[in-house]
């Protein structure tokens, strides 16, 4: 039996409404109990600000496609070199780093739950494979139906049950944890050599479009019952003028689920631009932020952009393509036969550049205009906006417009015109920020049931103490304090167990991988649907029987598994 007390925390926990209570949290066996024995470790807070542990809700940091992000940038590999020490293994990188930079960095900051963003269901061994090296989170994927040949087939016959048992077997064999559309229909139409603008496009070849997509998938998701809404990428992404996209797809998203949100929107800066073309080219988070407001059935992530080198990854091939000809700089694509595809590029981001300036403040105003923190989630879309390690200086312009003030003067000039940003004086406080990247993002994702997120009775022990003491901090004026202050913890606490003290990571640690196991009941296996099979052995590189993910590629598995009403 392991014990620990954390005594004199100030602790906020927005889901169990606790903000600002100065108290102890026992900790027994890796769960938060009433009390524990005599004996017990103690660590004292000191009235530190402590929160739950931090949860990415988006982020990009396994799998095939960072990987190839890794070894196309040796110079970016060059950046943020440290030896091997200790328990901890050797790292580099800086906007792609190694897994074990990333695990370290995220834990140093007090993150302990992360969900990848984007898993391509035949390259699902190779994420796994990378989860196992990230050892202190513990980790998901999303797995990417936006060109899946079985569904888009389905859907154009009108079979919405088909359409739901490709979902679920696909989820359990490849140990995936929720849908992940991007661009939906458009990587496909890519690999034709053609895109989708909007929704009513039809993806060639198949006689489907993407709003079909999007509503076939969504009543797919609920009749699995799976604890995560459809994670949308909506179509048209970085184009000019795209917000009417954005708002028409938020505005056909039906109300389905009491406990969640139907729809998760991801990197929605991305989504909001006006502008007929990159010289027109403003910001259009207003009417994005009034659709939100209106629709409690979607929550989204910033996708914030900050000026700095970093690294664009993303399933949605044919934007990466418009990229490279923006920037004419290195550009890797690459298709998955039947699913989905993807894009790579490098960018810097600069503050004297006009578009990039309008992006950055896009992100920000989206997360001061929608009114509820529980519909929008901080986040970088890392590395695409920016690597995470940027969160604590996102923070810290969400709370203080003196500082969003300082860096608006730093920008292309032109940028006031286009934007709303300076009008804003919105500044969140403590229990929003918490709401903005742990609470939140933990209800999304449908795993405060499983303990995350929050620190009542029987939650999983993952705890973040951040040296600072709120009563004493302005965070409007002194926000270089709260940069600090997020940028390392004076303790991450792990399953109950210290990780990191001061920036030094303590422990090699082993995570948890959280994947879905949907029960199909009787009469609903399409691996012995005859023409399944068919379509499987006539156009996948791979045996049926070869593609499911094997149990031992999870170390160590937590399987939440769920019954489908049909």
């Amino acid at each position: 039996m392991n014990e620990l007390l954390v005594k004199n925390a100030y602790v906020i926990d927005p889901i169990n409404r606790i903000n600002g209570e100065v108290m102890d949290i026992a900790i027994r066996d890796g769960r938060i109990v009433e009390d524990v024995g005599p004996k017990a470790t103690v660590i004292d807070a000191g009235g530190c600000l402590t929160l739950p542990g931090g949860v990415d809700s988006h982020t990009h940091v396994c799998g095939t496609k960072v990987n190839f992000g890794r070894y196309m940038s040796p110079e970016d590999m060059r950046a943020g070199r440290v030896a091997r020490r200790g328990v901890k293994h050797a790292t580099s990188g800086y906007s792609v780093p190694t897994t074990y930079a990333n695990s370290y960095r995220y834990a140093v900051m007090g993150y302990t739950t992360l969900l990848e963003g984007a898993m391509a269901p035949l390259e699902a061994r190779h994420t796994h494979e990378e989860f196992s090296a990230t050892p202190l989170q513990d980790m998901m994927a999303n797995t990417l139906f936006d060109g899946n040949w079985g569904i888009m087939n389905a859907i154009r016959d009108g079979d919405q049950e088909r359409v739901t048992e490709i979902v679920g077997w696909t989820l359990s064999a490849v140990k995936g944890f929720g849908i992940k559309l991007t661009n939906p229909g458009g990587t496909e139409a890519w690999g034709f050599g053609k895109n989708i603008t909007c929704i009513k496009d039809e993806v060639p070849n198949f006689g489907v479009t993407p709003i079909e997509i999007i509503l076939a998938m969504i009543r797919a998701c609920e009749t699995l019952r799976l604890p995560h809404s459809v994670h949308l990428h909506c179509n048209n992404l970085g184009n000019p003028g795209n917000y009417a996209c954005t708002v028409g797809t938020f505005n056909q998203v039906p109300d389905l689920n009491e406990k969640r949100q139907t729809l998760y929107a991801t990197h929605v800066q991305f989504h909001s631009y006006g502008g007929s073309d990159w010289k027109t080219f403003c910001s259009k988070a207003e009417p994005v932020a009034y659709t939100v407001n209106n629709r409690p059935q979607i929550v989204i992530d910033m996708g914030q952009v900050m000026f700095g080198k970093t690294t664009t990854m993303t399933a949605d091939g044919p934007m990466e393509f418009n990229l490279y000809r923006l920037h004419h700089d290195k550009w890797s694509n690459h298709d998955v036969e039947l699913e989905t595809g993807s894009g790579i590029i490098p960018v810097y981001y600069r503050r004297k550049n006009l578009v990039n300036s309008v992006m950055w403040a896009i992100g920000l105003e989206l997360a001061l205009l929608v009114k509820n923190p529980w519909q929008c989630m901080l986040t970088t879309d890392n590395p695409n906006g920016a690597p995470f390690v940027k969160y604590p200086e996102i923070i810290a312009l969400l709370m203080s417009k003196k500082y969003r003030d300082a860096e608006f003067a730093t920008v292309h000039p032109e940028t006031g015109s286009r934007v709303v940003l300076p009008a804003l004086d919105r500044e969140l406080d403590w229990n929003e920020i918490a709401v903005m990247t742990r609470a939140g993002q933990a209800k999304a994702l449908g795993i405060t049931g499983i303990g995350k997120g929050h620190l009542g009775l029987g939650a999983e022990a993952d705890i973040a103490i951040y040296p600072i003491r709120v009563g004493e901090v302005d965070p409007a004026q002194e926000y270089r304090k709260v940069i600090d202050a997020f940028s390392r913890t004076k303790y991450t606490i792990k399953r109950g167990r210290p990780v990191t003290r001061d920036g030094e990571v303590l422990v090699h640690g082993e995570n948890t991988t959280i994947w879905v196991d949907p029960k199909m009941g009787p009469g609903h296996d399409i691996s012995q649907d005859t023409e399944f099979v068919k379509m499987f052995d006539r156009y996948y590189s791979v045996r049926m029987s070869n593609y499911p993910v094997q149990d031992e590629y999870l170390k160590r598995s937590l399987r939440m598994e769920t019954e489908a009403v049909f």
